[in-house]
């Protein structure tokens, strides 16, 4: 199992979110212990602030380190250990496959979610311990990203999908594009189902497979090969 702790300012849109479909499920089954946590509730003053404008000058706010700080020392003490620190940011190293991959090994992750114009940089050079974005564009928040990187890396865990299969051979898992999909019915708007599939020659039908996922990887991402 794996356990993730979510640092936000909106816990009831990831809750919306990562109790539905296939995440949810694997909570329900405690097979994910996710996590969310209202940053808010660490603001010391009566009206809760959480943010202050920039030193320097500038458009928008800067997320308040305490608030922050005080929330993760608390996860810490939650969960008996210091879990690995990462703040979805653009500035950070863009999301893929691999990294996916190796955080599912990490037992416990904690995700801050920025918002405004980010967080005070005291607070990434203090307990930050990675910085992941999921493309080059921006984001009102960090919500977004950070559900995107919970289910790139749920899905993995053993026991959230029926096997590995699942996603072993889904896109990117092999540096490649899946192979392209089917169902009923055989024939759609003058279009059929290739014969190969429905042969039950297997041996075939996973050649076919592998073939096609070259082509559909030369097609739209040559980059890959």
């Amino acid at each position: 199992m794996i356990s993730i702790d979510i640092m936000t300012l909106f816990p009831e849109v990831l809750e919306a979110v990562l109790s539905a479909s296939i995440i949810g499920r694997a909570r329900k089954k405690n097979i994910l212990d996710i996590k969310t946590h209202q940053i808010r509730d660490y603001a010391k003053d009566k009206h809760k602030r959480v943010d202050d404008k920039p030193y320097g000058g500038g458009k928008g706010m800067v997320m308040k380190p305490e608030p922050i700080y005080d929330c993760f020392k608390d996860i810490c003490k939650f969960r008996g250990a210091r879990p690995k620190l990462i703040y979805m940011s653009p500035k950070g190293k863009k999301l893929n496959q691999d990294i996916a991959k190796f955080l599912t090994s990490e037992s416990n992750i904690c995700i801050l979610c920025g918002h405004y114009e980010g967080v005070d940089e005291r607070v990434i050079n203090s307990i930050v311990d990675d910085q992941i974005s999921i493309g080059d564009y921006v984001l009102t928040g960090g919500e977004i990203p950070a559900l995107v990187l919970i289910d790139a890396v749920g899905r993995m865990v053993p026991g959230v999908l029926p096997s590995n299969v699942c996603f072993e051979e889904e896109s990117h898992y092999n540096d490649k594009l899946e192979y392209p999909q089917y169902t009923h019915p055989f024939k759609w708007m003058g279009m059929e189902v290739p014969e190969v599939l429905i042969s039950g020659h297997h041996k075939n039908i996973e050649k076919w497979k592998e073939e096609q996922s070259i082509l559909e990887t030369k097609k739209y991402r040559p980059d890959l090969l």
